[in-house]
């Protein structure tokens, strides 16, 4: 277990951040995969302070400062999602991989820019251990006309936490 220093859960209360409420899936699939010690999170996106979707396409209508923000609200969200499946953040081993889809022009080459904001957040909460292999990417269209989506990998530390439902896992 992480001590009192080492603990994400304890670093978001120091920066002030409160996470928001996992966002629901938006389809025919499950926000988040626990297989042995990995966590997989679905792809999550950027939303505004009134939750609604940060859509548009980067190099057009949104510049790069607009989908950083984007992106670190990603972050936050991807870590709401996290808490919600493990109980707690502090049941993270390691962010393993990242990675990050930007909607935005052919011209557009600043993806990495725009995903270092996610990057950063985790970081920012989870020191060392947030540091991760990434892929950023340009795409052409997202749905629901995204801004951008991120998605990722990480590690569970073994018998840390209880499931959702109560049990240990």
């Amino acid at each position: 277990m992480t001590g009192p220093a080492d603990s994400p859960e304890t670093r978001l209360a120091e920066l002030g951040i409160p996470l928001p409420d996992p966002l629901p899936a938006f389809g025919e699939y499950t926000p988040a995969v626990r297989t042995g010690d990995q966590l997989w999170v679905g792809g999550h996106f950027g939303t505004q302070a009134d939750g609604s979707i940060v859509a548009g396409r980067v190099g057009d209508t949104l510049d790069v400062e607009a989908a950083a923000a984007a992106a670190r609200s990603a972050a936050f969200n991807a870590l709401a999602t996290i808490r919600a499946e493990l109980g707690t953040l502090d049941a993270v081993d390691r962010i393993v991989h990242l990675h990050g889809a930007v909607h935005c022009t052919p011209e557009f080459t600043g993806q990495t820019a725009v995903i270092d904001a996610a990057s950063r957040v985790f970081v920012e909460v989870f020191g060392d251990r947030g540091r991760h292999a990434r892929l950023a990417v340009g795409v052409a269209a997202l749905p629901a006309g995204l801004a951008l989506e991120i998605e990722l990998v990480l590690t569970v530390r073994p018998g840390t936490f209880a499931a959702p439902d109560g049990g240990d896992r």
